[in-house]
């Protein structure tokens, strides 16, 4: 662990994690709670991303204005964020105002009253919410492609929820869901800045010595096994949209670093193979870009881009041209050197935002328990070969592992 870098455990569970930054002005403190929309039953889908709306609405010390206020009027703001796997709450301040900070970040967790007439309100906003990303053509599809290949498992479905289960949300459930996720010895304090690490956790003793740790924490669905498909969608839109697809590997995977390297060779940024050789060669797309996610036991990776539907069949041709070319001719020197500048930069200027060092401190113990340095990372990425990546594309860039969701126009009378 770096100098700058320390860790409390208090007996209760509860991890500590900071990060001394003494040339800036300013903190970025956060709140994670190891719970997201994958440990939600049928019936609770969307309660974490609602529980995280509700969490802004009140408590026993302060009104949803006071919450707001007492860090927006001193300079600061507050937000929160819900994943597959953890919800995040957070704050970037001035230095100055850290236990202000950390109290009210802290009263939203521990003091929240859920009053009935927001509760009714936060509901519509939800479904608000929901119908803006259905609006939306490139969320709407690729929401539709990750349910297809998670099939009826949580990961499958949105964070948002759906409509129907929304409008069933209750005090009553808002406030079982916390008692089974909400507990000290499942969440992290993460953060960065101009900060004292002692003066951290003794107000967060304060805060949150008394709570109770929880002996256990209800287990997620196990993953069902893939089977390759097409979907086809039709709606009121003018672009068709293509998501090209598979699983992909955990969080852990020792792969993860090949993985990346390839995944930035193929389709991130102006420069990558995708862009070049469809976008820029052919014309047949405003974008084309690859995505990835990576959870504890599985991931997601997909080709995602706009176009004609006159030219569906041959991006997909050209996509899959692409995953061919990987598998059985090696990548250059010189390109696999480009793309592990391209991750290293990108995880280094990252490093100038006090909101990702926060992110990054509780997301590697979250995963990984225990904080992985730039420097360990940037090892192993500069590790990987050219050899290791064509090995990891044929079997990886297979075409019989991909599935494809395709969004059409709806069409004319």
């Amino acid at each position: 662990m770096s100098e700058s870098i320390k860790q409390t455990r208090l007996d209760n569970g509860l991890t500590i994690l900071t990060e001394q930054v003494p040339y800036v002005r300013s903190l970025s403190a956060g709140i994670l709670v190891k719970t997201g929309s994958r440990y939600e039953s049928s019936d609770e889908a969307g309660i974490t991303h609602f529980l995280e709306h509700m969490l802004f609405k009140g408590t026993a010390n302060r009104n949803s204005f006071k919450l707001a206020n007492d860090i927006e009027s001193r300079g600061g703001m507050i937000n929160a964020g819900t994943s597959h796997e953890y919800t995040i709450y957070y704050v970037r301040g001035l230095d100055k105002e850290l236990a202000t900070v950390l109290e009210v970040l802290s009263d939203m967790i521990i003091n929240p009253i859920f009053p009935a007439d927001e509760l009714e309100k936060e509901k519509k906003v939800v479904i608000e919410e929901i119908k803006m990303y259905n609006d939306s053509p490139d969320d709407f599809v690729y929401e539709q492609f990750i349910s297809q290949i998670f099939d009826k498992h949580p990961l499958g479905r949105p964070i948002l929820g759906y409509e129907e289960t929304i409008t069933e949300y209750s005090r009553e459930k808002l406030y079982a869901y916390m008692s089974k996720f909400y507990s000290p010895n499942n969440m992290i304090v993460s953060v960065a800045g101009n900060v004292n690490h002692e003066e951290i956790v003794e107000i967060i003793k304060k805060q949150f010595g008394h709570l109770k740790a929880v002996a256990d924490f209800p287990k997620t669905d196990e993953i069902p096994v893939f089977t390759k498909d097409r979907v086809v969608l039709r709606k009121e839109i003018e672009q068709t949209h293509l998501v090209i697809g598979r699983r992909a590997l955990s969080s852990n995977s020792d792969d993860r670093f090949k993985f990346l390297l390839m995944n930035m060779i193929l389709g991130v940024g102006f420069s990558s193979r995708l862009y070049q050789n469809i976008r820029e060669k052919y014309g047949y797309c405003y974008s084309i870009n690859t995505i990835n996610q990576s959870f504890y036991d599985t991931g997601s990776f997909a080709v995602a881009a706009g176009t004609d539907e006159e030219y569906v069949d041959h991006l997909r041709e050209l996509i899959f041209a692409e995953f061919k070319k990987m598998a059985e001719t090696p990548v250059s020197f010189e390109e696999l050197d480009s793309a592990k500048a391209k991750l290293n930069g990108m995880l280094l200027m990252g490093q100038e935002s006090l909101n990702n060092r926060m992110n990054r401190m509780a997301k590697s113990e979250m995963y990984y328990g225990r904080y992985i340095s730039l420097d360990e990372i940037e090892q192993n990425i500069n590790k990987v070969t050219e050899d290791d990546i064509q090995s990891f594309c044929q079997d990886f860039l297979n075409p019989d592992f991909y599935s494809e969701t395709v969004l059409l126009p709806s069409e004319n009378e």
